[in-house]
């Protein structure tokens, strides 16, 4: 029987997203192949320590029985396939369970995102998340300076995102920003029951609630939305939701108060907000990745 990946949750991830390949990248984006991959060959031995996205892997994999796959991790990196005995080296020490890898020695590797069925593509190189966010695929770039998650919850997998150009489309952001608060209020409301169009992390939301109906063994998955809206126009955030039969577990709406310390409180292993000014706050509290997707990223 033909293997396949087409029943899983498929997650891509760049190794700089998975460990802290730091030091080895200033060779890398120093134009120097040869020093990059003779850096990576003398450190074989050498186990790469986690990186920013790491907890998010580690936890997802965990939904993994002997018998039954639910989640399927892939290596997508510029490195060249002599590093990529160094990735997985470093896989291995760091005891999880993932065997593919694409390695395509500095070309853009989103290519290869619609062969595996990705439904996110974790990476630290904007111009590959960029590209994956144009073909279609839930994308983001890791903060490699965001701090490493908290222990605080090994059970669970604990995910926030943001809600417009996220979740949802960029719909009412571009009124917001077009026109203003008033002018954003009177749409939202307006427009309560009416869904929001699908954003480009959807797909990653329904298929996390898969997962979660799938009955792990021992892992749970805990969502929040946190966005910038407030009442009124928290109504048709909820009823979009409602409308995709998909449920969030906290929903925090916060009228433009800085994310950072709340999600500090609800401690994710990984948020994802599209404007740099959230993220970036974010960062400093949590793991965070910029979706440089909707009205705010258009240059």
């Amino acid at each position: 029987m033909a293997v396949s990946l087409q029943d899983k949750l498929v997650v891509a991830i760049s190794s700089r997203a998975l460990f802290n390949f730091e030091e080895e990248n200033r060779f890398f984006e120093g134009g120097d192949p040869g020093a990059y991959m003779a850096l990576q060959l003398d450190r074989l031995d050498l186990p790469a320590r986690p990186g920013i996205a790491f907890s998010l892997i580690k936890k997802l994999l965990a939904f993994n029985e002997p018998d039954l796959q639910r989640v399927e991790v892939v290596i997508l990196s510029r490195n060249d396939p002599v590093s990529g005995m160094r990735i997985f080296r470093s896989v291995k020490a760091n005891e999880i369970a993932l065997q593919r890898g694409v390695f395509t020695q500095g070309r853009p590797p989103f290519r290869y995102l619609k062969p595996l069925g990705a439904h996110l593509f974790l990476s630290a190189n904007h111009e590959d998340v960029r590209e994956a966010l144009n073909a279609g695929f839930p994308a983001a770039r890791v903060l490699t300076e965001s701090v490493q998650a908290s222990d605080a919850y090994p059970d669970e997998v604990r995910i926030a995102f943001d809600g417009d150009a996220v979740l949802f489309s960029d719909e009412a952001e571009r009124v917001y920003q077009a026109e203003g608060l008033d002018a954003f209020v009177r749409h939202e409301q307006s427009k309560a029951r009416v869904p929001l169009p699908e954003g480009p992390f959807k797909p990653l939301l329904a298929a996390l609630h898969r997962l979660q109906q799938s009955g792990g063994p021992t892992m749970r998955i805990r969502t929040a939305l946190v966005t910038a809206r407030s009442a009124p126009a928290h109504e048709r955030a909820i009823r979009t939701l409602m409308d995709w039969d998909i449920q969030v577990d906290e929903a925090m709406f916060l009228g433009g108060l800085p994310k950072g310390e709340f999600l500090r409180e609800f401690e994710p292993d990984f948020f994802f907000d599209d404007q740099t000014g959230h993220v970036n706050h974010a960062a400093r509290h949590v793991p965070a990745g910029h979706v440089a997707g909707g009205v705010s990223n258009e240059a």
